[in-house]
């Protein structure tokens, strides 16, 4: 990505539209904030390749339009010739949560989620996966709309968990684990501000940890996990670990923010929600499962060559410290927090 320095560039004004829109202090700024995000993403995004140059447009065109959604809600926030009664500030508040949400690939706008994570480079989706949730996440955590947002919160695991299933892209099993995770980020804020920052900073380091894998080997397919690491065992134990560390298995760290929004949704009383989202995130834990079983369990066809791998001895000590943080970090915090 950073072969550039225009790509530098763009990359610093990304960042820059997100901090203008999570530290303005009116709608309208932060809509500014919106847009110089999106107009920084989309070069950014273009690789001369034809797959990444029709998820641009893709994202250009969804992400137009819950600008201008957005837009239109700002505006007829501040103008005061309709009668300001509480309906319309709720179907204000609607709007901006909808058009928020397109923005951020929820469920039920997802439809142009899974579409561009597939054509993108690796290093893009980490973006678009992370870094693009920040701001309208923040935005969305200044309006209330529970009824609606519990809806959302519903569809998202249920669509995240099950549209996961048939899938045997990387890309697009990663973008509707992140739906599925979205759905997990919107439960918490219902709840508490800071817990769904909480659970974003893991989801963002998992995320990561396993892209890492992903970008260094060149997998974009599931079989490519199978047929890969022919003399490595260490490397395909590392790549399966951070799996099921990301689909939130016990022992391992992804656990930890799931248990806590767990934690949080009891207290608060909101046992159907939780029951809901712990089901689905149970199929989410199935096909990380299942590919697991595949890789581990069965003996796949190997060359009768050796294929050494050239692996550079830096980013090999990097998956290893990113896998043993992933792995081993709820035991270390237990352990911790017992001694503190």
């Amino acid at each position: 990505m950073f072969n550039s320095s225009a790509k530098i560039m763009f990359f610093f004004i990304l960042m820059t539209g997100t901090m203008i829109t999570i530290s303005s202090n009116s709608w309208l700024g932060a809509w500014m904030g919106l847009e110089i995000n999106l107009l920084s993403f989309i070069p950014l995004m273009n690789d001369n390749n034809l797959m990444a140059t029709e998820a641009s447009l893709k994202y250009f065109l969804t992400q137009a339009l819950a600008s201008a959604v957005l837009l239109f809600a700002i505006i007829m926030m501040f103008l005061n010739n309709f009668p300001v009664t509480e309906n319309n500030l709720l179907f204000n508040n609607l709007i901006i949560s909808s058009s928020l949400l397109l923005k951020s690939g929820a469920a039920p706008f997802h439809f142009w989620f899974p579409n561009v994570m597939e054509g993108l480079s690796w290093m893009n989706n980490l973006i678009l996966m992370t870094w693009q949730k920040i701001a309208p996440l923040m935005l969305i955590s200044y309006t209330s709309q529970n009824n609606f947002m519990i809806g959302v919160i519903i569809l998202s695991t249920i669509i995240g968990s099950l549209g996961g299933l048939n899938q045997t892209s990387l890309r697009k099993l990663m973008a509707f684990s992140s739906i599925n995770h979205l759905g997990w980020m919107l439960a918490a804020m219902q709840t508490s501000e800071s817990m769904w920052l909480t659970y974003f900073y893991f989801y963002s380091f998992l995320s990561f940890s396993l892209i890492f894998i992903f970008n260094n080997f060149k997998m974009f397919h599931i079989n490519q996990l199978f047929n890969s690491f022919f003399n490595s065992k260490i490397l395909k134990f590392i790549l399966f670990l951070n799996l099921l560390s990301l689909g939130g298995l016990p022992p391992f760290i992804g656990f930890l923010p799931k248990w806590l929004v767990i934690q949080l949704l009891i207290m608060n009383g909101q046992y159907f929600l939780m029951t809901v989202m712990t089901m689905m995130t149970l199929i989410t834990l199935f096909f990380y499962l299942r590919l697991c079983f595949a890789a581990f369990m069965l003996n796949y066809f190997e060359n009768n060559w050796t294929m050494n791998i050239q692996i550079n001895n830096f980013l090999f000590k990097c998956m290893l410290f990113l896998s043993f943080i992933s792995t081993f970090s709820l035991i270390l915090i237990s352990l911790i927090y017992i001694y503190l």
